[in-house]
């Protein structure tokens, strides 16, 4: 067994530590002891863009934002199902998984970076969510190992009452919030419900193939009446 190797750590900020290691030509991204993503498992988070981006009323100019930036097989997947006037942003709280993946991880998901459809902010996506209004077709959110807010403390806002009020408000009639996570929470789903959103839940491979399931929450404002 070819031994892990570390090639760099990397603060958080408002505290903690990522750390990204090799393996061959496997790499994985982890905080403290726990992986929070490998190279060989990436099904879930591409299905985090293809269902939330599948039903949207635009596809061709759609506007996402992507919540993480991971090792970017999100962002790709959002890049290969949205058309040549698609927007994506994304927000990365950690500057140097941005640069991770525009050096060694590039080469993971094709360079999504490259992109010129892609915009990327070294920011909270709490704050870049609590400053728009009715502009985002979808939110796809995977800054932590689901609704748990294990990477940052100061993350846990963002699954909270407060924090789904405020993703309601940034996203354009019609459009999708989802949220991967590697385990069901029924009380993040009620929390969903509470703040207005019709909701599905979806268990989808770990990895191309089969193996574990992770959780996909899919959630669309219900219209006011009439």
């Amino acid at each position: 067994m070819i031994p892990w190797e570390e090639l760099e750590r990397a603060p958080v900020p408002g505290g903690g530590e990522l750390t990204l290691l090799r393996r061959g030509d496997e790499f994985s991204i982890r905080a403290g002891t726990q992986e929070l993503m490998n190279s060989r498992m990436h099904g879930s988070e591409e299905a985090l863009a293809e269902l939330g981006c599948a039903g949207l009323p635009r596809v061709g100019d759609a506007f996402v934002l992507v919540g993480g930036l991971g090792m970017g097989f999100t962002v790709r997947a959002c890049l290969d199902r949205l058309g040549p006037g698609a927007r994506v942003e994304v927000a990365e709280l950690v500057p140097a998984v941005v640069r991770w993946n525009r050096g060694p991880l590039a080469h993971l998901a094709g360079r999504p970076l490259d992109d010129a459809r892609v915009r990327v902010f070294e920011d909270d996506v709490g704050e870049v969510i609590r400053a728009a209004r009715e502009v985002y077709d979808a939110i796809l959110m995977d800054v932590d190992n689901g609704p748990a807010a294990l990477t940052s403390e100061a993350n846990a806002r963002l699954y909270g009452a407060g924090g789904l009020a405020e993703a309601a408000r940034a996203l354009a009639p019609g459009g999708v919030y989802a949220l991967w996570s590697p385990a069901d929470d029924r009380r993040f789903t009620e929390r969903l419900r509470r703040a207005g959103f019709e909701v599905r839940t979806e268990r989808v491979p770990a990895r191309r193939g089969g193996g574990a399931r992770h959780v996909l929450w899919l959630a669309r404002m219900v219209p006011a009446a009439p």
